[in-house]
């Protein structure tokens, strides 16, 4: 009996760790089609490398995803906030969701994850470039 409770136990491990990798290649597939995405660490990268990419990817694309999971959810936020007070941007939407992630010590993991898209005000930044272009004629 011990033994068929095991087989059946490692089937469904196995199933589970199929669904997932299925799962997990969808993802990959549609962050390689997102080219304006930047997926944050609170680890590798300090702040403000993201704040700067972020602002050169508003200005290729005109909008830029922030992807993070877990603690680095802070850092999305942080940056986000920093383009929309300089004037650079606005929120378009945010998504939250949980995500099962596999650790090697704990197993699979619950973790959040967030994905806030800004946008690029375009009403200020054509304000900002008339007067701008205002100011530097009479100067």
């Amino acid at each position: 009996m011990a033994r068929c409770v095991s087989e059946r136990e490692r089937e469904r491990g196995a199933m589970e760790e199929m669904s997932e990798g299925v799962a997990n290649i969808k993802l990959y597939e549609e962050a390689q089609n997102k080219k304006n995405r930047i997926q944050v660490s609170n680890t590798k990268k300090p702040l403000f490398f993201y704040v700067n990419l972020a602002k050169r990817y508003l200005q290729q694309y005109e909008e830029v995803e922030l992807s993070a999971l877990g603690m680095a959810i802070a850092t999305v936020v942080t940056v986000a906030e920093i383009l929309k007070n300089n004037g650079l941007a606005v929120e378009k939407k945010i998504w939250t969701s949980t995500v099962y992630i596999r650790d090697e010590t704990r197993g699979r993991v619950q973790k959040a994850k967030v994905l806030e898209l800004c946008s690029i005000f375009k009403q200020l930044n054509r304000w900002r470039l008339y007067w701008g272009n205002l100011l530097s004629s009479m100067s």
